[in-house]
């Protein structure tokens, strides 16, 4: 039996993940998916908030703040892409301009340092293409942006390395309370929970529900307190590095009772970020994109920036966010269910909560078995080195380590094979072409994968040891060659 179940490897399961790794405990993570960062945690706006918005005392609230404080630490120990770039909230009307008030009233109260209000004079001057309709703006220079697929996979590779174990293409279909369980051995002698999943069965002490859209699904099989999550469908645009530049701050507008509406935002890899949508749809598995949803992202985002570049897009995505009923993040034990700790309706700004997310559940858990710390615990993780961003005595010293450092394999983001051999032979290594994007952007420049592909799924089956036919852009039946043998 283990200690400890975690359902789900997106950046909230994974941070829970990394703190517990930190005691001396038998930690398992379950994900359905092929690789971690699957679900919500790929496909978000990347922006550590500062914490203005949010009501003052909930989770929400009280984590942000806590987040927000703890990322250019842990980025500097995980090393992973972070930047404080700062942001503004963008006002249109003279007659809103007591709604930025009362975002920089309720900032004060959440412990959000450094706020301010920007007249248009010193608006221009911070942000030259911003829509001449702006009136004035809520500045906010602790805001920050960090890459989301960076931030998950660095806390799982910490996590595992110190001995968590992660079952991949491992689909929980059914939780048990232990006492509930009828008709099997032992039923209602052991405290615990019983999962059974698509690789069998697995037994825990405690559980930790991170599943995402998927969160009320498990917390309602073992509680009478039924939760519900409607999945929030939101589209994005991304636009070429050339543009990259029109922004340097995160520009949102007034937030709505969907969420904080369509944003500007530069990305740390150098792109422009525009979007997310909020449509509430009922399917959890809905992320594809729609014209309509392009045009909406263009629409409301000219709102803030003038001239919008739309002839630099070079690929769009959607994601999906976990809106608990609430309105808040749902974290801890239900009354009925001791042991099983709740991470659920983990929306935005729950990728800035993440680091703090994962230390109170693990305190929770650390308290409840009394487990000792660690006297061996790796706290620092070294990334995959980038060719592309290091300077000429680096390059070659890395070329005299491995000549693959000297093949370039993705043009546009002059990813090199070596680059794509760490991303496969490290701690929870790459088995798709996705896992090799997320880890070293092959695949992620202008042609979006047009030339690299091949070459990278062939470079997959040679280093994995399979059949080129086996590789698959994202797991399953995702593959690239097909045939008479194939299926």
């Amino acid at each position: 039996m283990h200690d400890v179940v975690i359902i789900g490897a997106g950046v909230s399961g994974c941070a829970v993940a990394r703190e517990l790794s930190r005691y001396d405990m038998d930690v398992i993570v379950l994900e359905r998916a092929s690789d971690v960062c699957e679900g919500t945690s790929k496909a978000n706006s990347g922006i550590v908030h500062a914490g203005y918005d949010a009501e003052p005392g909930t989770w929400k609230a009280l984590l942000n703040i806590q987040g927000s404080r703890q990322m250019e630490e842990l980025s500097k120990e995980l090393d992973f892409p972070y930047r404080r770039n700062g942001s503004l909230v963008l006002c249109f009307e003279e007659s809103d301009r007591g709604k930025l008030e009362e975002l920089l009233g309720k900032g004060k109260k959440n412990g959000v340092g450094e706020l301010r209000i920007l007249e248009r004079e010193e608006l221009f001057k911070l942000e030259p293409n911003l829509s001449a309709d702006v009136a004035a703006a809520l500045y906010a220079p602790t805001g920050g942006i960090v890459c989301p697929f960076g931030l998950t996979i660095a806390l799982a590779e910490n996590a595992c390395v110190n001995g968590v174990e992660f079952r991949l293409n491992t689909e929980v279909r059914k939780v048990w309370k232990m006492e509930d369980m009828e008709d099997r051995e032992n039923a209602g002698k052991k405290n615990g929970y019983r999962l059974e999943t698509s690789q069998g069965v697995f037994e825990a002490r405690m559980v930790v529900n991170a599943a995402g859209v998927y969160a009320d699904v498990f917390h309602n099989m073992v509680s009478a307190k039924k939760m519900h999550i409607t999945p929030r469908k939101g589209e994005y645009c991304l636009f070429d590095k050339t543009v990259g530049d029109y922004v340097s701050h995160t520009v949102f507008q007034l937030p709505t009772k969907y969420g904080k509406g369509v944003l500007v935002t530069p990305t740390v890899h150098g792109n422009l970020l525009m979007g997310p949508t909020a449509e509430d749809i009922g399917d959890k598995e809905g992320t594809n994109t729609t014209g309509g949803g392009m045009e909406d992202v263009l629409k409301r985002g000219g709102l803030s920036v003038g001239s919008v570049p739309a002839g630099k897009i070079i690929t769009s995505f959607a994601g999906l966010r976990a809106h608990e009923d609430g309105g808040d993040f749902v974290i801890g034990e239900p009354e009925d269910a001791e042991g099983f700790f709740d991470v659920a309706g983990i929306e935005s700004p729950g990728l800035t909560c993440a680091p703090a997310i994962g230390k109170y559940v693990a305190e929770l858990i650390r308290k409840r078995g009394n487990f000792p710390k660690k006297e061996n615990f790796v706290s620092k993780r070294e990334g995959i080195p980038s060719t592309a961003l290091a300077d000429a005595a680096r390059r070659q010293e890395l070329i005299g380590e491995n000549p693959a450092y000297a093949n370039v394999i993705c043009r546009c983001e002059l990813v090199t094979e070596g680059e794509i051999l760490d991303a496969i032979h490290r701690p929870l290594g790459a088995t798709t072409l996705d896992g090799i994007k997320r880890r070293t952007r092959a695949g992620m420049g202008r042609c979006q994968a047009g030339f690299c592909a091949p070459k990278t799924v062939e470079i997959l089956a040679r280093e994995l040891g399979r059949d080129m036919g086996e590789i698959s852009k994202a797991g399953g039946e995702s593959r690239f060659l097909t045939g008479p043998d194939r299926k």
